[in-house]
């Protein structure tokens, strides 16, 4: 009775998905689902897809026990739990011929027939299971998890081919060349935009470059307006992520794009965008968690570092005029200058 319950349950939830990919690809309700995917990259496609339907401001999702034992906080009563989709392979057994280790081909009976053994086999299936987000939870703080500065070194350390600035004839703000192999962005934007350029263009060199090993496979059969969605898809994610603003995306083109696609093909975009999405914040997230440690690394230096003993200076109290009328204005302005560099260094070290 369970097991019919578990099937007709996650039925139930993979036709809502077939007829949320058919509703997604509207301007609002696609940025909804990029900002979602942005925050769980790493979850499969259907997941990410089912938390957008539910609860599309959720930042953080885990289990109801899983809350409890991991991050001391509490599910609060009342709240509704986010269905998705978690594997529940099964063991079952199977008759099949028996191979020969020698020579990988079927043993054959006296009878003249393949001799036949079973098997324990493993079989993928799927339950449904409620998440809940840290807004429905109440506890412990959880510790920052999310990045909150990008640098442009991470950036160019993560792209797969070099990046140059230029000056782009037409109007350009950058692009990537696969037959150069490399990424050119105009020279002289503003430092966001130079960002969101260099991370659309990376979506591309990730996405749509030409393999050493694809030279002899068929042309690529993506057209150029569904390249450029997925780049863009991606870049929007990927900004999102590292709260680059994002407000001058627009997706009022993804309506007519997908119209006319079967869903197969819709989905095989989408998983294309979050998979490459999550391979540019993954490595990002490496690369800036170099960066930032040795920039800790180098603080701490500089911090232990003796500092260079300040020639002694008598304190000259008296003032300017005085000075001058006494004849010690060498000695005023001697004070005076150990003065101004003395209070330069506590605001460095207040500072620091």
């Amino acid at each position: 009775m369970a097991e019919n319950k578990n099937a007709q349950q996650v039925r139930e939830i993979t036709d809502k998905l077939e007829q949320g990919i058919k509703e997604l690809f509207e301007s609002e309700r696609f940025k909804e689902y990029l900002r979602t995917m942005s925050k769980f990259y790493n979850y499969s496609f259907n997941n990410t897809l089912l938390i957008a339907m539910q609860k599309p401001e959720a930042t953080y999702v885990a289990g109801y026990t899983s809350w409890q034992r991991n991050f001391d906080r509490q599910v609060m009563k009342g709240e509704k739990g986010i269905k998705i989709l978690a594997p529940a392979p099964y063991k079952a057994q199977e008759e099949r011929e028996k191979i020969d280790p020698a020579t990988q081909k079927p043993v054959i009976g006296a009878d003249g027939k393949a001799i036949t053994e079973t098997v324990e086999v493993l079989r993928p299936a799927f339950k449904v299971v409620s998440v809940f987000d840290v807004s429905q939870t109440d506890g412990k703080e959880l510790p920052d998890i999310i990045v909150d500065e990008l640098k442009g070194t991470a950036l160019r350390q993560g792209s797969p081919v070099p990046i140059s600035f230029e000056d782009i004839p037409g109007g350009a703000k950058g692009f990537f060349s696969p037959v150069e192999s490399r990424i050119a962005i105009q020279e002289g934007m503003s430092e966001i935009q130079t960002v969101k350029t260099a991370i659309h263009e990376i979506a591309h060199a990730k996405l749509h470059a030409v393999k050493p090993d694809e030279k002899a496979a068929p042309e690529d059969k993506k057209d150029r307006h569904t390249k450029e969605v997925e780049a863009e898809s991606v870049a929007y994610t990927v900004c999102q992520r590292y709260g680059i603003e994002t407000s001058d995306y627009s997706f009022g083109y993804i309506a007519g794009w997908s119209s006319g696609k079967e869903t197969k093909e819709l989905k095989s975009s989408l998983d294309t965008i979050r998979k490459t999405a999550a391979e540019m914040i993954e490595g990002i997230d490496a690369k800036l968690k170099v960066l930032l440690a040795e920039k800790a690394q180098s603080a701490e230096k500089d911090t232990e570092a003796p500092a260079e003993p300040m020639p002694e200076v008598p304190v000259y109290r008296e003032t300017a005029n005085y000075a001058y009328e006494a004849g010690e204005l060498e000695s005023y302005r001697a004070s005076l200058t150990a003065n101004v560099e003395c209070r330069r260094a506590i605001e460095a070290a207040i500072s620091s």
